[in-house]
């Protein structure tokens, strides 16, 4: 049976095309949690925050919070946090073993379970979600940053209900919004408490920035924050004008996650070298093999969301499926 080792030196590594930013200078925070700043305007409004760094070698996010926390960016209305999460993960990363770093003991962005933040089980990214929790329980609206395996096209993960995916065409950006109910294998902190509940008035967007460690997901990662910032009346587009792509945004197409592939072996490959968005057009068409069983679409113009191997495993959602939805 092949290792996780053998899978990942099979894959072509991708070039380190950014900076990894000195996060150290925003370790002591001012509301009591390492790595997080929180600003309140005094006047009313809600509370925005925007988090980086969920898994810790997603550095797109991290830049951008750095920039923001750089250039003084304050809140008109409500109150501004601004949030480092898994920074653990972070401090180890090995630019010689890229994927290694996601996460140090297990995946921050499937804790967010008050079975799993309540329990008695402990982790570094438990320990950390915990520290987190009172600022993520006070949150109004929320953006978390994230990058993907492989080099793709940026997508908006809105969660399972309207109110998300009406949020995500407030900001006009990315051109492909995905509406999902996360993962089997646990709760991410987008869909914690009422940001997935419908009757809360609680919202929030993920964002997939585009390829880890790419040049091209540092701007998206900005332009989106500002966007959001924007969307949510934190700031004036005068504040954060600087941070605005200078690319006018495109009709948006709107995708709904159906099924998720899970390999049951690491004998897992795919039929071509998917690395996301590809429609494919006919039912029944063989997208990858598990041992001996195929993987079917089973749909026309099926589409495929986030394919990969880099961390392969049994129980592990190698790529979701997805059709377009008619908005």
């Amino acid at each position: 049976m092949k290792t996780l080792e053998q899978v990942r030196a099979a894959l072509t590594p991708y070039p380190v095309e950014v900076e990894f930013p000195d996060i150290e200078p925003w370790k002591t925070g001012n509301c009591g949690i390492d790595y997080v700043h929180s600003f309140d305007s005094g006047q009313p409004g809600p509370h925005v925050l925007i988090m980086a760094l969920t898994h810790g070698n997603e550095v797109s996010g991290a830049i951008a919070v750095d920039t923001l926390l750089r250039s003084g960016v304050r809140p008109r209305q409500g109150r501004l946090s601004l949030a480092f999460g898994n920074v653990e993960a972070y401090h180890r990363f090995n630019p010689q073993d890229i994927d290694a770093t996601r996460f140090v003991d297990e995946d921050m962005n499937r804790v967010w379970l008050p079975a799993a933040l309540d329990g008695e089980r402990d982790s570094v990214e438990l320990r950390r979600a915990r520290e987190l929790r009172p600022l993520i329980d006070s949150v109004d609206l929320l953006l978390d940053i994230h990058s993907m395996h492989e080099e793709s096209a940026p997508l908006m993960m809105c969660g399972a209900c309207s109110k998300g995916l009406e949020f995500a065409r407030s900001l006009g950006v990315p051109a492909t919004v995905v509406a999902d109910a996360g993962h089997a294998n646990g709760r991410r902190m987008r869909d914690y408490g009422g940001f997935g509940d419908a009757a809360s008035h609680k919202n929030a967007l993920l964002i997939e920035t585009g390829q880890h460690f790419s040049k091209k997901s540092e701007h998206v990662a900005l332009d989106v924050a500002a966007r959001f910032l924007i969307a949510t009346k934190a700031v004036a587009e005068a504040d954060v004008q600087g941070f605005l792509s200078q690319q006018q945004p495109v009709t948006q197409q709107f995708l709904q996650v159906t099924e998720p592939v899970i390999a049951s072996s690491m004998d897992f490959s795919f039929s071509e070298d998917f690395r996301g968005l590809e429609r494919i057009a006919r039912a029944g068409t063989v997208i990858a093999r598990d041992g001996q069983r195929e993987i079917v679409t089973p749909y026309d113009n099926c589409v495929l969301i986030q394919p990969s191997l880099r961390h392969l495993g049994q129980g592990v959602t190698v790529v979701r499926l997805a059709r377009v939805l008619a908005i």
